[in-house]
């Protein structure tokens, strides 16, 4: 199973925020969508984990 990342460094932010999370799709939109509510003040719901599971990109394998 390819793993998931969510940048924040792609997303412009007050606060530059450089975290990013990487696992499998439901574990890093959970963990997504919590710091997206904690940190940069989104309301967690059911909308905002959509657009998270959206913004998603495959994990880049070096060999």
């Amino acid at each position: 199973m390819t793993r998931k990342i969510a940048d924040c460094r792609k997303y412009p932010s007050e606060t530059n925020c450089t975290l990013t999370i990487a696992g499998e799709e439901d574990e890093v939109v959970r963990a997504a969508s919590e710091h997206a509510a904690s940190v940069h003040g989104h309301e967690d719901g059911p909308e905002l984990r959509e657009q998270v599971r959206g913004m998603l990109e495959d994990e880049k394998v070096s060999v």
